[in-house]
């Protein structure tokens, strides 16, 4: 014979808290404000979603001890999407339709992020994109746009890359070497449209895969048709295997990167000449006495140097994009994503650690960062520092 049921405290906290869901009544005060992330938190990219994570776990930290948002608590549900565009839709989905998220954080590669994107519009929660570049994913032609982010642009990196190599190597002929799929697709548009606005011609354009182990023959083709340098467009592994099979054909040629080898221990694949490489970031710790390095140390021990939080500009992003959601939501009132969005285009004065933002946010531009906050950087001894000038 069964043993009776027994009522507890928090069962019975349980139950009345699905029935105030169920019956559609509001939030106490003191239940958190979820956000959700949907990030690459194993796997290649397991690095970069450790930086999102701490970057947004320092955030709410911050905003909690201030008192939190209309006077709740902010409460982080994160969801591995090992980089699979598929995982990251389910996981989206997850988040705000059985944990209640007030608004969806994350999309580390672009292919996820473009897979959650309309999910995200119909849906009518906040996407809040703190490191995949893809143009289309803010750019996406909804009527109504949720999508809003703290990151860099492809358009804007191709420009900027594009002119890194003219003015600081004089190139006239770069080469592309591009990773195949749409964060690859949305570069080549960008490159293409800063080499046409500067009249230049290029080498040619290569793809390659991310489990390809060797791509000299592509590397050959841009070498043979003339290539002076090289734009690079791939996370960490993949970019690896372009410098290991330049080394290997002895090419030393200069390459101007978007940010993808920042993502993770590029020079331990890639080796020395791994260091060659010049990418972009949007920010960099200035030292060990920067006061969210120094937040970082407390918050997590295992962080004993600079060398132990690459990417920093994961941290960044996420840190400041989690200050403006925050900031949106106390704004509007509300959880409810039409609120929130539009309040995103209302909020002014948020103090971040990239900069300050007055109305980062328009139906127009729902990028709050542009080229003016770009870096450029390499590595040296496994940490990521700025190219002096």
């Amino acid at each position: 014979m069964p043993a009776p049921f027994t009522f507890t405290r928090r069962a019975l906290l349980a139950a009345a808290t699905s029935l105030m869901v169920v019956a559609g009544l509001p939030a106490r005060a003191e239940d958190p404000i979820k956000l959700g992330l949907v990030a690459a938190l194993s796997g290649q990219s397991a690095k970069s979603g450790e930086a999102i994570t701490r970057g947004i776990t320092l955030a709410i930290d911050k905003i909690n001890a201030e008192g939190g948002v209309l006077g709740r608590p902010l409460e982080l549900v994160s969801r591995d999407d090992e980089s699979n565009p598929g995982k990251g839709l389910i996981a989206a989905r997850e988040l705000v339709q059985r944990e209640g998220v007030a608004a969806l954080i994350g999309g580390l590669d672009t292919p996820v992020s473009m897979a959650i994107v309309p999910f995200a519009n119909e849906a009518k929660v906040p996407f809040m994109g703190p490191w995949a570049a893809g143009t289309p994913i803010t750019v996406n032609g909804a009527e109504e746009n949720y999508v809003f982010r703290v990151s860099a642009v492809d358009e804007y990196v191709d420009e900027a890359i594009t002119e890194y190599l003219v003015t600081k190597y004089g190139a006239k002929k770069p080469g592309m070497i591009l990773i195949n799929n749409p964060w690859g697709e949305s570069n080549e548009k960008g490159l293409m449209k800063a080499l046409e606005k500067r009249g230049m011609e290029h080498a040619g354009i290569e793809k390659f895969e991310n489990n390809d182990v060797d791509v000299v023959p592509q590397l050959t083709r841009l070498k043979e048709n003339g290539a002076d340098s090289l734009f690079l467009v791939a996370n960490v592994a993949p970019s690896a295997q372009v410098i290991k099979s330049l080394d290997k054909m002895g090419w030393d040629v200069p390459i101007s990167s978007h940010w993808g080898p920042a993502g993770g221990r590029f020079t331990e694949l890639a080796g020395k000449s791994g260091e060659k490489v010049h990418f972009i970031q949007t920010f960099l710790f200035s030292g060990e006495d920067h006061p969210l390095y120094v937040k970082l140390k407390e918050k997590f021990p295992e962080v004993t140097s600079l060398a132990d939080v690459t990417p920093a500009t994961g941290i960044g992003n996420a840190y400041d994009a989690t200050l403006l959601l925050a900031a949106a939501i106390e704004k509007a009132g509300s959880t409810e994503g039409p609120a929130i969005r539009q309040a995103m285009y209302e909020i002014e004065g948020v103090e971040g650690v990239i900069k300050t933002y007055d109305k980062p946010f328009t139906p127009d531009n729902q990028d709050a960062l542009g080229p003016e906050d770009y870096t450029f950087t390499q590595f040296v001894e496994g940490e990521i520092i700025p190219i002096a000038d």
